[in-house]
C-alpha cells in the first residue's frame, strides 16, 4: 500500500491514542464503528480489563473514561518501522505504554500487541489488545515517568530508537534497570493448536 492508502488507517490509530492518552472519550466514535468489538488477552496480573467489550460507547468507557480515572500522564507508542495493512487488518502491531498511577505513586510500563480490523470505510470493527507485560515501580514524584516519556518519539516509535533509549536508561539509572525488558517490541502470543 502507498502512504496515501495507509493514511486513513494511520489516522484511525492516532485518533485512538488521542482518545485514550488525552482522556477524550468522544474521539472513540471518530475511529470505531458503533458496534465495534474489543477483546483482551492478558499475560500479566498487574492490570485488569474485561475480556470482551461491545460497542463504541462501551469501548470508550473501558479504554478512556475508566482507564483515565485510574491512570494519568499516559503515553502509548506504536513500535514499528512502518505500518502494514493487509486486507483491512493490522496484525501484531507492537505497542508500549508509559503512565502514572497517582493513587499509588507508581510508574507503570507495559507492552504488547494490537490487532486492528477495519471495514471498507475504514473504521475499526474489531480491536484486540494483548498485554504481554506490565511492570509497576515506585515513582512518588513522577520523575521517572517524565524521564522516560521525554526521551521517546510520540506516538510512532521505531524499534531501533526504543532499544537505544531504553538500554541507555536501564544502564544509567538504577531505578529504571527493569526497563531493559521493554527495550524490544512485544511479539504476538503463539496460538495453541
Amino acid at each position: 500500500m502507498t502512504s496515501l492508502q495507509i493514511a486513513p488507517y494511520r489516522q484511525a490509530l492516532e485518533t485512538y491514542l488521542d482518545a485514550k492518552d488525552n482522556t477524550r472519550a468522544q474521539r472513540i466514535a471518530d475511529a470505531f464503528a458503533a458496534d465495534a468489538v474489543l477483546t483482551m488477552s492478558l499475560a500479566t496480573s498487574n492490570i485488569a480489563f474485561p475480556a470482551r467489550t461491545v460497542g463504541a460507547d462501551a469501548i470508550a468507557k473501558t479504554l478512556v473514561t475508566d482507564f483515565g480515572a485510574q491512570y494519568t500522564r499516559c503515553r502509548t507508542y506504536y513500535v514499528c518501522d512502518s505500518l502494514n495493512v493487509d486486507e483491512g487488518v493490522i496484525d501484531a502491531l507492537p505497542w508500549l505504554v508509559v503512565m502514572r498511577e497517582p493513587k499509588t505513586g507508581a510508574l507503570r510500563v507495559g507492552h504488547g500487541v494490537y490487532r486492528w480490523t477495519f471495514d471498507d470505510t475504514p473504521v475499526v470493527t474489531a480491536f484486540h489488545i494483548h498485554i504481554a507485560r506490565m511492570d509497576v515501580v515506585p515513582d512518588v514524584d513522577g520523575a521517572l515517568v517524565e524521564a522516560l516519556q521525554g526521551s521517546l518519539q510520540y506516538p510512532w516509535l521505531t524499534p531501533g530508537d526504543l532499544l537505544a533509549r531504553f538500554t541507555a536508561f536501564a544502564r544509567s539509572t538504577p531505578a529504571l534497570a527493569f526497563i531493559e525488558a521493554f527495550s524490544r517490541p512485544a511479539v504476538a502470543p503463539v496460538a495453541s493448536a
